[in-house]
C-alpha cells in the first residue's frame, strides 16, 4: 500500500495536530505513507520550521498555497480550514479522494440550523466522525467524504449518548463545557490574548448562541424518540489544552447509580477511545493532554432528581485531529488505533 495525505490549513492548530500524528502513525513509519502538500494562505511560500518547529521531521519543507491544483492527486486530504473555506474545495476535489473536513460545512443534516447558524447556504451533509456512535463506524468504514465532529460536540455527545438511548434520563440537557483557548484556532484576536485570558474564566457564546447546539441536539435526537432539547454553555478557561464538560438531565424513575454506571460500562466496554474512570473519580483534562481518548463518569443525583455526565478531552486531539486520523483510518481499512496514542502526557 501507497498513501499521500495532504493538509490544508497546515499550520493552524488543527493541521499541526493532524501532522503531528501521522509522523508517528506505523504506515509513514513504514514508508506506506507520505506526507505531501502542506498548504496554507497567509503563511504561503514560509519555511515549515518557522511555522512549526515542533515538527522537525518536516523541516526544510516549504508551505504552499492552497488550491484545487495543490491538493488533487493524494489519496486523502485534510481540511484544517475555518468555516466556509472547505465546501468549494470539497465539491472540487476527485471523487476517489477520501477528503476529511476539520471544520463545520458538513456536519448538520437540517438547512435551515445551518443557515441560522453560519448565515450562508448550506453544502450537505458527509457521514459524520464520531464512530463511536452507533452505525457511525460503519458510515465511515471505505467514505470518502468525512465531517470531523465539533470539539464541543465530542465530548458532550459521548458524555450523554449512552443515558439517554438507554432510557435512565430525559433528553433534556443542560450542557456546560470549560475549554482552553487553543478551540478558537490560531489566529491573532483580542480576547485570545494572554493578558485577557490568565486568571479569568468567562463564559461566552450563551443562551443558545454557540454554534455546535444545533450539532449536540442532532447527535443526541438519533438515540431517542423523544423531543431534544439542549442548552449549551462554553466557558473559556486559561489553559492550552482540553475540554471538560458536565452534563445534567432529568432522571427517570427506578434508575438507580448501580444502573447508570452498568449502562456506561456496557456501551463503552469495546470502545478503544473511551474510558469510563473509576467510581469514585472524575475526569480531568490534564490526564488526556496529548491522547486520543474521551475519559467519561456517570453518576446519579437523587436528592436534585438528575443524572450527571461528565467528560473530558483534549480538544486538538480527540476533539479534532485524532478523530480525523482516526477516521482516515477507518475509511482507509486501516487499524482504527493506528497512530493514536491513549495515554496522556504528566504532568
Amino acid at each position: 500500500m501507497s498513501l499521500s495525505v495532504a493538509v490544508a490549513g497546515a499550520t493552524g492548530y488543527a493541521g499541526g495536530e493532524i501532522l503531528r500524528l501521522l509522523l508517528a502513525h506505523p504506515a509513514y513509519l513504514s514508508g506506506e505513507l507520505t506526507i505531501g502538500a502542506l498548504t496554507g494562505n497567509s503563511n504561503a511560500g514560509q519555511p515549515v520550521e518557522e511555522q512549526m518547529p515542533h515538527l522537525p521531521q518536516l523541516a526544510g519543507r516549504v508551505i504552499e498555497e492552497t488550491s484545487i491544483d495543490t491538493l488533487s492527486g493524494h489519496d486523502v486530504v485534510f481540511l484544517g480550514l475555518p468555516h466556509g473555506f472547505s465546501a468549494e474545495i470539497g465539491a472540487n476535489l476527485p471523487d476517489e479522494t477520501v477528503a476529511i473536513d476539520c471544520a463545520a460545512d458538513f456536519r448538520l443534516r437540517d438547512a435551515e440550523a445551518w443557515s441560522r447558524y453560519y448565515g450562508s447556504e448550506h453544502a450537505g451533509h458527509w457521514p459524520y466522525g464520531i464512530p463511536e456512535m452507533p452505525g457511525h463506524r460503519e458510515e465511515i468504514q471505505g467514505a470518502k467524504r468525512i465531517a470531523v465532529p465539533g470539539c464541543f460536540p465530542t465530548g458532550a455527545t459521548l458524555a450523554a449518548l449512552p443515558a439517554v438511548q438507554a432510557g435512565i434520563c430525559e433528553p433534556d440537557l443542560r450542557v456546560v463545557s470549560i475549554t482552553g483557548v487553543s478551540g478558537a484556532g490560531k489566529k491573532a484576536a483580542v480576547p485570545m490574548l494572554g493578558a485577557e485570558t490568565m486568571g479569568s474564566l468567562k463564559a461566552y457564546n450563551t443562551a443558545g448562541k454557540h454554534r455546535h447546539t444545533p450539532e449536540i441536539a442532532q447527535n443526541i435526537a438519533e438515540v431517542t424518540d423523544a423531543p431534544v432539547t439542549v442548552s449549551f454553555t462554553p466557558v473559556l478557561a486559561p489553559l492550552p489544552r482540553g475540554i471538560l464538560t458536565t452534563v445534567t438531565a432529568p432522571l427517570l424513575d427506578g434508575v438507580t447509580p448501580e444502573r447508570a454506571r452498568q449502562v456506561y460500562e456496557d456501551f463503552y466496554a469495546v470502545e478503544p477511545f473511551v474510558w469510563v474512570v473509576p467510581e469514585g473519580t472524575q475526569p480531568q483534562t490534564q490526564n488526556v493532554v496529548g491522547s486520543n481518548m474521551c475519559h467519561v463518569q456517570i453518576e446519579v443525583d437523587a436528592d436534585a432528581g438528575v443524572v450527571l455526565m461528565t467528560s473530558a478531552i483534549d480538544n486538538l486531539t480527540k476533539g479534532t485531529a485524532g478523530a480525523a486520523v482516526q477516521c482516515m483510518n477507518l475509511a482507509l481499512g486501516l487499524e482504527e488505533t493506528a497512530g493514536l496514542p491513549r495515554q496522556g502526557v504528566a504532568p
